[in-house]
């Protein structure tokens, strides 16, 4: 009930600037999902015509931008030991965040390379916190401000396609229902589309050994 009470109004309340600051918040450590703000914009566009879809898609993408660099400079200069701490402490508790999504995030990272800051703003849980472990192994910024800006991209065009696809199908109050079922699977397919680009690096770098 709660979270249809914040969708019915954010759905009234999404123009370019409401969607760039809660986009900021959700690439952040703090709990907020994309789901809930790109889709329902485009939706609200498509229905009304009073914003452009593309630029919902440029506001978010800048807005995830600003969030991950606040993350990227927290982590570059505070440290292992303090984000760790914090993760551990009540107030990351409440930000729903703990030591191993955080090692999960780092061991994301170490295992794919810069190119991780691009690819994990396409994964589940690792979307928000990848640019904490780019921070920590202080990542040259403007590598990882491209790769955030490229995934994030294309994460928010997903979101905006499903928006605009569902206006025209679903009503405005099944909406949020049908958003989780499509991210759901578009989820699932992304982690399969991701894991054959890993197995063919892999297969490939085998093979060059050989």
């Amino acid at each position: 009930l709660f979270r249809s009470e914040i969708f019915g109004f954010l759905l009234d309340q999404l123009n370019y600037l409401n969607v760039f600051i809660l986009m900021a918040i959700e690439s952040t450590f703090i709990p907020f999902p994309s789901e809930i703000v790109v889709p329902p914009a485009a939706y609200h566009a498509h229905a009304t015509g009073e914003q452009n879809v593309f630029i919902i898609i440029l506001a978010a993408t800048l807005g995830a931008d600003a969030g991950a660099t606040i993350n990227y400079y927290l982590a570059y200069y505070l440290g292992r030991p303090i984000i760790y701490s914090f993760a551990n402490s009540k107030w990351g508790h409440r930000c729903l965040l703990n030591e191993e999504k955080i090692h999960r995030s780092e061991k994301y990272f170490y295992e794919h390379g810069v190119i991780a800051t691009l690819t994990g703003r396409l994964v589940p849980v690792i979307r928000q916190l990848i640019s904490i472990p780019a921070g920590l192994a202080k990542m040259t910024f403007w590598k990882f401000i491209m790769f955030t800006t490229i995934g994030a991209g294309i994460w928010n065009c997903i979101l905006a396609a499903i928006g605009w696809y569902l206006q025209s199908i679903v009503p405005e109050d099944q909406l949020m229902n049908k958003v989780s079922e499509y991210s759901e699977h578009i989820n699932i397919v992304i982690l399969a589309l991701l894991g054959c680009i890993a197995m063919y690096f892999i297969i490939k770098r085998t093979k060059n050994k050989k």
